[in-house]
C-alpha cells in the first residue's frame, strides 16, 4: 500500500485528488496540508511514501517544503504537481529534491503511473528533460560548478565510486537510458541496473533525476 500526502491549498483540488487516489486498491491518503509549512509537519507525523506538492500556496511554498523535508532525510519522495508548467518551476523543484514534476491537466492514469513511479524510487522526470533543464538554467548553480571543466576529485559523493560507475555517471548526466549506455558500451542491460543501483546507494542520490543533477554539481558533465 502507498501512502500519500496531498499538499495543496485549493479544497476542490485536495478533494479531487483523495477521491482518485482512494479509488485505488494500492494507494490510501494519509493527510491533507493546505501550506508547506503544514506539509513539513504531516510528513513527520506519518512519514508518507509520496508527497502530492503543489508550489505556489500561501506562507511557505512547496519548492521550500519539498527542500526542508529531503534536508530531514526523510524516506518520503516528492512528486510536484502544478498548473504551472515553466521550466524554472520544474528546475527548482527537481534541485530541492523532489524526483517528478507533473502539471494538474495531465490526465489521471498519469497521475497514478507518476505516484507509482516515484513510490518505487523511479523518476517521473525523464533525465534527457532534466539535463535540458539543467541547461537552461545552469546560472543557478555556484560559479565554481557553472564554470568548471574538470570534475571535482575531493569530492566525498564520487571518491567511492569505480572508474565504470564514475564513466556511467558521466553519461546519465547527458542523459543516456540504460539502453543507450548497455549499447554504447557494450554491456549487458542488466549490468547497467546494477551499477546505476551501486552509483545511487553509493553517492546518496534518491533517484536517476537526482544522479543527473548530481552530475553536474560535481562537473562530470558541462552544459551543452
Amino acid at each position: 500500500m502507498t501512502t500519500v500526502l496531498i499538499a495543496d491549498d485549493q479544497p476542490m483540488q485536495r478533494f479531487g485528488f483523495r477521491m482518485l487516489l482512494e479509488s485505488q486498491d494500492d494507494m490510501t491518503v494519509v493527510g491533507e496540508a493546505s501550506n508547506g509549512a503544514e506539509a513539513i509537519r504531516l510528513v513527520d507525523r506519518f512519514h508518507p511514501d509520496v508527497v502530492l506538492m503543489d508550489i505556489r500556496m500561501p506562507g511557505l511554498d512547496g519548492i521550500e517544503a519539498t527542500r526542508r523535508i529531503i534536508a530531514t532525510g526523510a524516506r518520503t519522495r516528492i512528486l510536484i504537481v502544478t498548473t504551472f508548467d515553466l521550466d524554472e518551476y520544474a528546475y527548482d523543484g527537481l534541485r530541492a529534491g523532489a524526483s517528478g514534476f507533473l502539471v494538474k491537466d495531465a490526465q489521471p492514469e498519469e497521475l497514478l503511473a507518476g505516484i507509482r513511479a516515484v513510490a518505487s524510487g523511479d523518476a517521473v522526470v525523464a533525465p534527457s528533460l532534466t539535463r535540458r533543464l539543467l541547461d537552461a538554467y545552469i546560472h543557478h548553480l555556484p560559479p565554481s560548478a557553472a564554470t568548471a571543466t574538470t570534475p571535482s576529485p575531493e569530492d566525498p559523493r564520487l571518491t567511492s565510486l569505480t572508474d565504470r560507475e564514475r564513466e556511467i555517471l558521466t553519461v546519465i548526466g547527458q542523459g543516456w537510458t540504460n539502453t543507450e549506455i548497455a549499447e554504447r558500451l557494450h554491456l549487458a542491460e542488466s549490468t547497467v541496473k546494477t551499477h546505476v543501483g551501486r552509483i545511487l546507494a553509493k553517492t546518496g542520490a534518491r533517484d536517476r533525476v537526482q544522479a543527473v543533477i548530481l552530475a553536474y554539481d560535481t562537473q562530470l558533465v558541462a552544459p551543452a
